[in-house]
């Protein structure tokens, strides 16, 4: 190409011939490229690439030129081992910092790294690999983590086509036929440039949010369409079918992986798995930083404002509520320069407005993350507060605090106790005091009176559903108050509800997902007559 066509000045859509070993080969000129020429590098490109046929661009020896199959012919382009593809999707000297997302770093590269890294390569050296791309990403975690968010932000990383974002509820339909055509309508895109370019194709990204409002497992459903079973096999056959497609990239995200058909998840399809848990400290301190930008680049926030301090006292806030916390933090700050008596007038000296440490105190007595201590409740617990009648009482704090200490080290994953007497002598309230005294970040009560009318399948998935959720916290403490009543149990028979005790004991068994930082010690309060169970047993007299 250079010895034909070297100091020739060419335009896109021009076209030319050139005899190759005897074949004569039509080409047209696609795009020209503005390079700089004092650098004498191909790698030097600084401008936008133009397919205006009025642009002009002149062939050196130093100009690098891309081959691109055209659709209607049958000749097969070698890819390089060296050069990168020629369609980059990351945009030139991208970085993580302009992504604006905070406590996500990790996760954000690890996902770059199973979906993005072998597109960036050599198409001959993936090619020698014999490995496919990644075609399909689950993101997964609790609400307001910032799942949504980083599909949203991948668009900023890309260099041209923008993500495709499907919403999942959207897609179903009550015409027979149409859910799965909207599924089919969402790689028609793809399908169509694979087929005229093959490898040379660009990359086609759809996110997919709520995707469990879709694809919910097979044969699980009430209804008698079998609707959500044909959407489930349609999504199934267009990511990993009989005409498998190389140009596609399905991020998927939900809060309930329990609820996504198994088959969706296996190597080919929605095969990288990546929880976004909530943030640490470190996370925490990020987020707070980048939702204050504003106000310290303009100046309307103290100096007493310490994002340290604030991220030590947001334990298990998701990144939703530390955005909802400062803006409460912003509310009392508006309500300071509301004149008395008024409800809509303002102060004059409102340009003089900033936002304080006392504000953002303030918003945390208003502010509580979901996955929190429930301190109200527990308070009620202790209303009247701990009369130490007996010696027994200061032995029982005592040892819950070398319980407490055993779990916060790490060195006893799980840990239950016990506590049993007769009825009215303290246990819900020492319960209580153990688990406010811990500091926790994350303390739930279980009591019976939340339960009223459920039936046992329904206090089985209310139990499964407080334990699934400690475990989300690197530090969990959960109470179970009257455990006699939850079960049911009755002197005489003695008759008890079976599904019930079977679920306790299996979840007060069970081992967190991950054992070196998410323990869940627990403390249940028996009577005397339920003491007979197989955990650390403390009998508080009677008053």
């Amino acid at each position: 190409m250079h010895n034909n066509f070297e100091n020739q000045v060419l335009a896109p859509g021009q076209q030319l011939l050139m005899d190759v070993k005897s074949i004569v080969l039509r080409m047209s000129i696609r795009t020209v490229q503005l390079v700089d020429l004092s650098m004498e590098k191909a790698e030097s490109a600084s401008g936008a690439t133009l397919t205006d046929p009025g642009a002009r661009g002149i062939l050196t020896r130093h100009t690098q030129v891309d081959f691109f199959k055209d659709a209607r012919t049958d000749i097969k382009i070698k890819a390089s081992s060296r050069r990168p593809a020629a369609n980059s999707i990351i945009q030139p000297g991208f970085k993580f910092e302009d992504m604006g997302i905070g406590g996500l770093d990790n996760e954000f590269s690890a996902i770059f790294r199973r979906a993005f890294a072998s597109r960036i390569f050599p198409p001959g050296l993936v090619e020698r690999l014999g490995i496919q791309h990644v075609r399909g990403i689950l993101l997964y975690g609790p609400p307001g983590t910032g799942k949504t968010l980083i599909a949203r932000q991948i668009g900023k990383m890309l260099n041209a086509r923008e993500p495709k974002v499907i919403n999942g509820p959207e897609v179903l339909n009550k015409y027979v036929g149409q859910s799965e055509e909207n599924i089919r309508k969402m790689f028609a895109d793809a399908e169509k440039e694979y087929k005229e370019k093959g490898d040379e194709s660009g990359l086609h990204i759809i996110i997919f949010d709520e995707l469990d409002a879709v694809c919910k497992q097979r044969g699980s459903g009430t209804g008698g369409t079998g609707v959500g079973d044909s959407v489930v096999n349609q999504l199934l056959s267009k990511l990993d079918g009989v005409d498998q497609l190389n140009n596609i990239l399905l991020i998927g995200m939900t809060n309930r992986m329990d609820m996504i058909d198994e088959a969706l998840l296996r190597p080919g399809r929605l095969e990288v798995h990546m929880e976004i848990s909530l943030p640490d400290e470190a996370g925490r301190a990020q987020i707070l930083k980048i939702h204050t930008t504003k106000m310290r680049n303009n100046n309307v926030i103290e100096s007493d404002v310490n994002v340290e301090e604030l991220a030590k006292l947001t334990k298990n806030f998701s990144g939703a509520e530390i955005n909802g916390l400062v803006k409460a933090a912003s509310s009392y700050a508006f309500s300071r320069h509301i004149k008395v008596g008024t409800m809509a007038s303002i102060n004059p000296d409102v340009e003089n407005m900033k936002v304080n440490r006392e504000d953002f105190l303030h918003a945390l007595e208003e502010v509580k993350p979901l996955f929190g201590a429930a301190e109200e409740e527990l308070g009620q617990r202790v209303r009247g507060g701990i009369i130490h009648f007996s010696p027994f009482i200061n032995e029982i704090l005592d040892e819950a605090r070398l319980f407490i200490n055993q779990v916060r080290k790490g060195s006893t994953p799980v840990l239950s106790v016990a506590l049993h007497g007769p009825p009215g002598s303290g246990k819900t309230a020492l319960a209580a005091k153990m688990a406010m005294d811990s500091e926790f970040p994350f303390i739930k009560l279980v009591s019976p009176e939340d339960m009223v009318g459920f039936s046992e399948m329904q206090k089985v998935q209310q139990l499964d559903k407080t334990f699934r959720d400690a475990y989300k916290s690197a530090l969990s403490i959960i109470v179970i108050d009257n455990i006699e009543l939850l079960v049911d149990w009755v002197p005489i028979g003695p008759r008890f509800s079976n599904s019930v005790l079977v679920a306790l004991k299996v979840l007060l068994a069970k081992q967190p997902p991950k054992v070196s930082c998410d323990p869940v010690p627990v403390f249940p309060d028996v009577t005397r007559s339920m003491a007979n169970s197989p955990l650390i047993k403390r009998r508080i007299a009677a008053c």
